[in-house]
């Protein structure tokens, strides 16, 4: 690739703005900054997409926050490098992106090339920021806290207007017990004394006492236990999956009905995991305790989304899948994104190629 040729790059997304000025240095890059998401779930929404897209020939996205369908990849005839973060992305299509001659690459996050100035966050923080804002949410709903403090600002006669869940001694269940699972779970057992058990498709047992005993638990203190045995027992329900085809609805109505009424889901992990329309009836309904959610179905929730509804009988907390967004990892990404568009415009090779 010639150094002296122009080329044109499309940062999505970005609603921070902190992904420009890991791009301006490079030489023959014109940069527009696209802070409104699009999605190209209709077709009016996927003109507008393609009308903004058609003429850049890279495009730096993050995570799963504007999806690349084949519908939306074959009218982007100028596309030669699409800039996605972190290790997977279920929402490009990566088979039609190799039909194309696009390459798509991720992000590994882990090497800061300045981390002065972005809070000095170890490797690690990617998935210790995950963590902290599960137990936020959790926290949060099970201490009443959202509801207690709009009561307090709004209304001078509110005070202890219910109770608190308490989790001391209570099941903590998690569907997937790979790294976000696993620091849930030494969470839950460490700081609150949680019995701790755990499924997943291939989980065995020997593979959770691995985990137990690297997180300073005892071993066979995490049960691995089918899946709905894990629904029935838990007071606690987070959501810890790899979406994929197959993973899609994984909890469904018959998951939920499960549950126990004083119950509480909590999903950091990736909305369509879980059947959206069976959670919103179990919640209408008041079936189970509460749900503390970050990811969904549609993001950013369109303005008549369901979640923002008022006739929940049960607790909702919601925050706008914030748990990965922090200063360090952010940066981290944008930085190898940068330097993947340096290396293309080289011509050497990519980084964390994704197909």
């Amino acid at each position: 690739m010639a150094s002296s040729q122009q080329h044109s790059l499309a940062i999505l997304d970005d609603y921070a703005n902190i992904a420009p000025k890991h791009f301006q240095h490079i030489s023959h890059l014109k940069i527009d900054s696209f802070p409104t998401t699009l999605n190209p779930k209709d077709s009016s929404g996927l003109d507008a997409l393609a009308a903004r897209l058609e003429p850049y020939t890279i495009i730096s996205t993050m995570r799963e926050r504007t999806p690349f369908p084949a519908a939306l990849l074959s009218r982007l005839p100028n596309l030669k490098v699409l800039l996605t973060t972190a290790a997977r992305n279920a929402s490009i299509d990566l088979e039609c992106a190799s039909q194309r001659g696009v390459v798509v690459t991720g992000t590994k996050g882990d090497q800061p090339k300045d981390p002065e100035n972005w809070m000095d966050l170890p490797p690690e923080a990617k998935w210790t920021s995950v963590n902290q804002h599960a137990w936020a949410l959790l926290l949060a709903l099970c201490s009443r806290l959202p509801k207690d403090d709009t009561a307090l600002k709004t209304d001078p006669e509110a005070w202890q207007s219910g109770m608190m869940i308490p989790l001391g001694g209570k099941t903590l269940g998690l569907v997937g017990l790979g790294k976000l699972g696993a620091l849930m779970a030494k969470t839950g057992a460490l700081a609150f004394g949680m019995k701790v058990v755990a499924w997943s498709e291939n989980l065995t047992q020997e593979a959770a006492d691995a985990k137990a005993t690297e997180a300073g638990c005892e071993k066979g203190s995490w049960r691995v236990v089918g899946k709905e045995e894990l629904f029935r027992q838990s007071d606690v329900v987070s959501v810890h999956y790899v979406l994929s085809e197959r993973s899609r609805g994984i909890i469904g109505s018959k998951e939920l009905g499960l549950m126990k009424s004083g119950a509480v889901l909590v999903n950091t992990s990736r909305g369509p995991l879980v059947d959206e329309r069976a959670l919103l009836d179990v919640l209408r309904e008041g079936r189970i305790r509460g749900a503390a959610l970050d990811v969904f179905d549609e993001e950013p929730l369109p303005r008549d989304s369901a979640w923002r509804s008022k006739d929940f009988k049960s607790e909702v907390v919601l925050s706008p899948h914030m748990g990965y967004v922090n200063a360090g990892t952010m940066e981290r990404w944008y930085q190898e994104q940068g330097e993947n568009v340096e290396r293309w415009m080289r011509g050497e090779e990519l980084l964390h190629k994704m197909n």
